[in-house]
Parts: structure tokens; sequence; C-alpha cells
């Protein structure tokens, strides 16, 4: 399978281009076939809109259509990393700081490779969360193989839809349907 931090090589130079922070890249194989999902963010408002979606697949399908790095059919799925986003950078901990997440570990922190709990923050490259159960607890970013905001009022109402557009339509919908 193609390496995914040479994928990120490719695609991160265009979502920079474009103005945008890439997230996340990753290669993952499904009931469908291969996926490779490409995750971005607009700084100004660490969401992107629809046609900023758009415009970010047909640069990474055309740049991906030239290079050709994948040897096997794949589906490109181009998003923004949503309300219960992951957290694959350093910085993404200290943005969050306050709201809840969960970290899968590569090796054990405490006797545990799984931790639930309130981020505090950041500090000289580890990630201090506060864990029910093992309270302020250091983890190096290093160790952690992956982490995600958990859904919580808190996050909800911190995160704000960049257009409600459509809305009313979804509203009227779901009256029609009860």
């Amino acid at each position: 399978m193609t390496d995914t931090k040479a994928l990120e090589a490719l695609v991160e130079p265009i979502a920079t281009a474009m103005g945008f922070d890439l997230v996340r890249v990753a290669l993952m194989k499904g009931a469908g076939g291969l996926t490779l999902q490409v995750m971005a963010e607009d700084p100004a408002t660490r969401q992107l809109t629809i046609d900023q979606c758009a415009a970010l697949s047909r640069r990474v399908s055309d740049m991906l259509d030239e290079v050709d790095p994948i040897p096997d059919e794949y589906n490109l799925e181009v998003s923004s990393p949503g309300i219960d986003r992951p957290l694959t950078r350093l910085q993404d901990f200290a943005d969050w700081a306050g709201y809840v997440a969960k970290m899968q570990l590569a090796e054990p922190v405490e006797g545990r490779k799984r931790l639930q709990g309130h981020i505090l923050g950041i500090e000289n490259a580890m990630v201090r969360i506060a864990v029910e159960g093992l309270g302020e607890t250091a983890v190096p970013f290093a160790n952690i193989a992956s982490a995600k905001l958990v859904l919580t009022d808190d996050l909800i109402k911190a995160t704000k839809p960049l257009s409600s557009e459509g809305v009313d339509a979804l509203d009227e919908e779901e009256e029609e349907d009860d």
C-alpha cells in the first residue's frame, strides 16, 4: 500500500497554495475499496465550505492523475475536519484546550493505551490532559497514535457553522416526515 507520508507530501503543497492547512491524509481500505481521505481547513474558520472542498478536490485529483502514486483504484474524499475533528498536530491540542478528547496511544501511559479527558494544553511536545481516575497526565505527542475531539454540548456551542444556507429546507423536510 502507498505510504501515507508520501501522499501527504504531495497534497500539502496544494492545500497550502490554496491558503488551507492540511489536517489529515489517510488511505483507508473499506467495503467499497480504497479511499484517499484528505481533510483540510481554512485557518480563519477552522472549516471548509463546500465550494472550498470542491476546489481542493479538483486540484488534488488533477495532481494525482499526473503523478499516479496509488497503483490500485481508489476514491478521493476531500472534507472539512468536522466538529469531532481529529487532532493530528501538536498545535491542535493547544487550540482545543478545554474540550474533551479521546486518545489512542502507541505505548501505554500509566498502564493505559486509551485516554479520555479535558485537554489542558501543551508543554515541551507533551500534551496535558485531565483524565478521570488519573488526574492531570502528560503524554508525549509522539506517543499519540490517534486523537479526536469528543462531541459534547460545549463543543457544539463553540463550533458555529459557516453557513446555515439550506437549513430551512431541511427543517421543512423533517416537518413533512413527521
